[in-house]
């Protein structure tokens, strides 16, 4: 598997014409902006990165995108990139080219692919967009722990839940880069309302706003001084708090539950966990192994759960790997 330590800068490497055809990245989220070069075996080359401006104003957030690649087209490798992927959090369109970023306000339907290709860095790009837990399958797919699998649901676990699905052998998104969105399909049918109109979403059940907010009710006390935390619950947890420990509970019957469906439905072979709630995986992972037992009744229904590989570069390299020409 390729290397993808981050490097210090984009100017402390020199891409020469050995390195082939380079795609440019960008992951666009709630909290950064991150931008790369990636070579065709998936190693990150070169990066650039903003905070996401908290603001009402489409032309601040989208100033941050157009710094991040014009940092990158200094790089001496820009001469190589053929290609740019876009992935964001959503929900997106991609048949329209356009976001609508949940943790992002100021962008509502906002014609991203057509304001990157408006950009001289940009110009003359093969440019595609697609959703972050999109380019998070495509990644372990192509490089990780999904690699070599025909049928695999590859799942975000943050401060929502997104997922992506690979059957036979590719990554389908569907036609608005929405399919497999297991984040958003009920597995409690008396649940709570969940924002987007739904009821009982897994995403209300196991991300880690979700795991926190169970924890609290249930009696869990945070840290003297600090704001209630998911990795101070996963703390309590691994020290016995019975509280922390049902909130994590809680959340992998509902993975499993969800990840059930889809296996029932698609004959997966493998379930990839990642995002930032799998700083606990020692937590989820053998939780949820147990609860599929139950959820997956038949035998053609189980499958194997296994941890993602590429971690905070997934989206950068699932992205390229998408936009890459074959």
């Amino acid at each position: 598997m390729p290397s993808h330590s981050p490097a210090a800068s984009p100017a402390a490497h020199s891409v020469t014409s050995t390195a082939g055809p380079l795609t440019a990245a960008l992951d666009i989220g709630g909290t950064k902006i991150a931008a790369a070069l990636v070579a065709a075996d998936g190693q990150v080359l070169a990066r650039a990165r903003r905070s996401t401006p908290q603001t009402t104003r489409a032309e601040t957030v989208q100033a941050a995108v157009t710094a991040c690649l014009a940092e990158l087209a200094d790089h001496s490798g820009w001469g190589y990139v053929r290609a740019l992927g876009v992935c964001s959090a959503g929900p997106v369109d991609c048949a329209a080219g356009t976001v609508s970023p949940v943790n992002i306000p100021a962008w509502r339907e906002y014609p991203l692919v057509k304001t990157l290709r408006q950009l001289p860095a940009a110009a003359g790009l093969h440019t595609v967009l697609c959703g972050d837990a999109v380019a998070m399958t495509a990644a372990e797919h192509r490089y990780g722990a999904a690699k070599g699998r025909v049928n695999a649901l590859c799942m975000v676990v943050s401060t929502g839940v997104g997922a992506g699905l690979v059957l036979d052998g590719a990554v389908r998104p569907g036609p608005t880069g929405n399919a497999g969105h297991l984040g958003h399909v009920s597995v409690d049918l008396h649940g709570e309302v969940c924002p987007c109109g739904g009821r009982g979403c897994l995403e209300r059940l196991a991300s880690g706003g979700a795991i926190t907010r169970h924890a609290l009710a249930a009696g869990w006390l945070p840290p003297q001084g600090r704001t209630p935390a998911t990795a101070d619950v996963a703390g309590a947890a691994r020290a016995g708090d019975p509280a922390a420990l049902a909130a994590f509970d809680r959340a992998a019957r509902a993975l499993a539950a969800g990840i059930a469906g889809c296996a029932t439905l698609l004959e997966l072979e493998v379930a990839v966990l990642g995002g930032g709630v799998m700083s606990a995986s020692d937590l989820l992972v053998p939780a949820v192994q147990r609860h599929l037992t139950r959820y997956a009744a038949l035998p053609f229904a189980r499958t194997e759960i296994r941890t993602a590989a590429l971690g905070g570069d997934a989206g950068l390299v699932g992205a390229a790997a998408l936009a890459r020409p074959n």
